[in-house]
């Protein structure tokens, strides 16, 4: 389920989720939203500008240090759980030892930085934890778990959003194919509108403008077009598409199209081919994982891809991971990525986990490509959307 907050219906799941990890406890920790995660899984928010900690035990009921003058935030928290109040920082770390002195707890916390999604506890603030004698270790899955997973509903948001943005996506490429027949090349900015405005009509959220990058503007992973800098889109070159929505409240659908206006030289179609082929290795073993009912790291995903790009002689051009986590709270979210590259992705992919799958060829000053589809782990079975997603080269 997506942002399972702590409460006393849901105590048990978190404890059992902890015993499963070998833990003692989550200690949860922030300091004016360094630490997002512990805001939305504990339900804390408004004007919060000191230091607060809960400490979520594997038996027994969640204590809650807060600051004595910002009570009014914590006016919520289950009578039935233990709150305590500092005002020093003697009385703080004094509160805190006391909870998890000599004990294996989990934490925002990934070792050596590997994971800098999931690292969000300062270096001397675990110094502090540890002169108490604790052993802090990755609370990774336990995020995945509690954060980022799908639920039902917005497995099906997703779905009906994933169906809209596709459908965008072919028209952009038809209107830019039409057009550049018909001797009136669109520019980049002019199909960025137009999409913009089909979402719009669409009724879907959208967090910035899509990328709509031609020939070697595409080389650039983050190009944005410009009507200061317009390009017009015409024959003889390939054109990349990576749009973005969501339904209020739901799930974003993330996808990149590719097209050649007029037929693809041996060139492009070779970088095509390693593209797709490269994101179907690693949907091929993420739906064998899932099918088996096996959790699969997210940094073999991303070696299944690369590999093949590698293979095809385009590996240097290869320059970012796989695919990024897709949370309820966030296109990019906080659960495992695919990725072997930028970092070690090392969390476990589980049933109800989102993500985008989407391995790209950049030349610079040639040509850019990407494939993107979005998946969600599922029990049994790998949900890929849109439904028809992109095989060949779209030729318009």
């Amino acid at each position: 389920m997506s942002a399972k907050r702590l409460s006393p219906g849901s105590l048990g799941d978190y404890q059992a989720a902890l015993k499963r990890a070998g833990v003692d406890g989550w200690l949860f920790y922030d300091f004016r939203g360094t630490n997002p995660i512990a805001g939305e899984l504990l339900g804390v928010s408004g004007f919060v500008t000191r230091r607060f900690f809960v400490w979520l035990p594997t038996e027994g009921t969640p204590v809650a240090v807060t600051h004595a003058i910002e009570q009014g935030v914590w006016s919520a928290w289950p009578s039935a759980w233990k709150k305590v109040v500092y005002s020093s920082w003697k009385s703080l770390e004094s509160h805190v030892a006391s909870l998890v002195s000599g004990k294996r707890i989990a934490m925002e916390y990934s070792a050596g930085g590997a994971v800098p999604y999931l690292d969000r506890i300062p270096a001397g603030m675990l110094e502090l934890i540890r002169t108490t004698g604790a052993t802090v270790v990755t609370s990774g899955d336990l995020v995945s778990h509690f954060y980022a997973r799908w639920s039902d509903e917005d497995l099906a948001s997703h779905r009906r959003a994933a169906v809209i943005v596709a459908n965008i996506a072919r028209d952009a490429h038809r209107f830019a194919g039409e057009q550049a027949r018909n001797g009136r090349p669109a520019m980049e900015h002019e199909v960025q509108s137009r999409i913009a405005a089909a979402f719009d009509r669409a009724g879907l959220l959208y967090s910035h403008p899509p990328n709509v990058s031609f020939g070697a503007n595409a080389a650039n992973p983050h190009y944005e077009p410009s009507p200061d800098h317009p390009v017009a889109i015409e024959a003889g070159q390939t054109l990349l598409i990576d749009l973005w929505a969501t339904e209020p409240g739901g799930v974003y659908a993330d996808q990149t199209w590719m097209s050649s206006l007029g037929t693809p030289s041996p060139r492009a179609m070779s970088i095509w081919e390693a593209v797709r082929d490269a994101r179907d290795a690693a949907l091929s073993l993420l739906r064998e994982k899932a099918v088996a009912r096996t959790p699969v790291r997210g940094g073999e995903a991303d070696d299944a891809a690369r590999q093949v790009i590698v293979g095809r002689g385009f590996g240097e051009y290869f320059t970012h991971r796989t695919g990024h986590s897709i949370d309820q709270k966030d296109l990019h979210g906080s659960g495992p990525n695919l990725d072997n590259l930028e970092t070690r992705e090392e969390r476990l992919i589980f049933p109800g986990i989102g993500f985008s799958v989407e391995p790209g060829v950049y030349i610079a000053g040639e040509i850019g490509m990407r494939s993107e589809v979005n998946c969600c782990f599922l029990d049994g079975s790998l949900a890929i959307t849109p439904d028809e997603y992109q095989r060949d080269m779209m030729i318009v």
